[in-house]
């Protein structure tokens, strides 16, 4: 098959839900990707942050063909070893006690919403059930993560949403502690929101979450659907501010390519949901879980630092380029201010150019493998240098 080809399939059999761009792509190794007509892409999407290793990854491919040849899907009625080695991984690098193994990150967020809910419940009775979340959050696009996003464009068609969330401004201290009212159980916080624009929170603000969590015994939840499996340099971003929340949600990266949602929990949580509170079919698949366990046992605090060290590349090259006014972020999930132009616009010329980027709000954003090489990064920079100083030109 061709491009074209593919574009006309996917015209005539698939939904058009997504607005793709003009890449068909056939195949892939480390940070370069090709299309059906032989050209590479320098990839510094990593799949919206799923691909840790990125394309094809060796040990990653071998140790989920090797389960895949012994055993695909065991019922949640009986135990597997990948499923029990990649709880154990999680909570040894998170210092977390139990693992609910899910399929997505909305799907994660949907049992931790359960859970804080069940905890305050049994513990206070009715009427504690209001879940804090931040304006510009993103949680999922079930109904009820929707519900928990706090995006009014979100918000439509799809009533009546799930209630129970009241939407704080993120680092607005006064704001969050005037919300934390007696009817509320949980916050829930992304450390950086992605799809609101690569928005970190304040120090300040997360100490404030955390004093009120303790005082009121009120859960913090961490969303670390994308912030998670070393993106910012760290295990979790939660650590770079000295947060322990109760409750933890993960998914993206820790499958290195295949759907995997964790939701984790502390000491203080590991016994509220018990047999017949949550389940799915799929969590804990051995196939999915023998390409977690690669991704996890590679977590070492080495390779966490040249995950920093090649985001401070990354953010350095990116600054000097034209058009680009600032760039945020830790690690290797940044976003990058232009000076003028539409964002979007900027994304789909750069696939013409043979470099991958992501978009939030109108952001350049940035999540490439986690293992990208310096030369990896010149290639990308320079491909995306071209795309750049045309639309600068062209706005002159």
């Amino acid at each position: 098959m061709d491009s074209k080809q593919i574009f006309d399939m996917f015209g005539d059999y698939v939904l058009d839900t997504y607005a793709r761009m003009p890449l068909a792509i056939e195949s892939g190794r480390g940070s370069i990707c090709r299309d059906f007509e032989g050209r590479d892409y320098v990839d510094f999407t990593s799949g919206i942050g799923v691909n840790s290793f990125g394309y094809s990854d060796c040990e990653w491919s071998a140790a989920v063909g090797a389960q895949a040849a012994k055993l695909q899907h065991v019922s949640n009625y009986y135990y597997s070893e990948p499923c029990a080695e990649a709880a154990k991984l999680l909570c040894g690098l998170t210092g977390m006690k139990k693992v609910f193994f899910c399929n997505s990150g909305a799907e994660s967020n949907e049992g931790a919403i359960k859970a804080a809910r069940k905890y305050s419940l049994m513990k206070y009775g009715p009427g504690r059930n209001n879940i804090i979340t931040l304006k510009n959050s993103f949680h999922g696009r079930t109904v009820t993560t929707l519900a928990a996003t706090g995006q009014d464009v979100f918000h439509q068609y799809f009533g009546p949403f799930t209630d129970g969330f009241v939407y704080a401004q993120p680092n607005d201290c006064a704001d969050l502690e005037d919300k934390a009212d007696d009817t509320v159980c949980a916050i829930v916080l992304e450390f950086i929101q992605g799809e609101g624009g690569v928005v970190e929170l304040a120090q300040e603000f997360v100490d404030t979450a955390k004093k009120l969590c303790a005082r009121k015994d009120i859960l913090l939840i961490g969303d670390e659907v994308q912030t998670g499996c070393g993106r910012t340099g760290k295990f979790l971003c939660a650590e770079h501010y000295g947060a322990s929340p109760d409750i933890v949600t993960m998914a993206k990266g820790i499958g290195g390519g295949l759907p995997l949602g964790a939701v984790l929990f502390s000491e203080k949580t590991e016994n509220i949901l018990g047999h017949g509170d949550h389940a799915t079919t799929f969590g804990g698949n051995p196939v999915v879980c023998a390409g977690a366990c690669s991704v996890l046992s590679r977590m070492t605090p080495e390779f966490l630092h040249s995950v920093t060290g090649k985001g401070d590349y990354l953010k350095e090259k990116l600054s000097d380029l034209p058009m680009i006014e600032s760039v945020n972020g830790r690690g290797l999930m940044l976003g990058a201010v232009l000076r003028s132009g539409d964002a979007h616009d900027i994304a789909e010329k750069a696939v013409g150019d043979g470099v991958l980027i992501l978009t939030a709000k109108n952001k350049l954003r940035f999540l490439p493998p986690l293992n990208i090489t310096k030369q990896e990064i010149d290639a990308g920079i320079a491909r995306l240098g071209k795309t750049l100083a045309k639309a600068e030109r062209d706005t002159k």
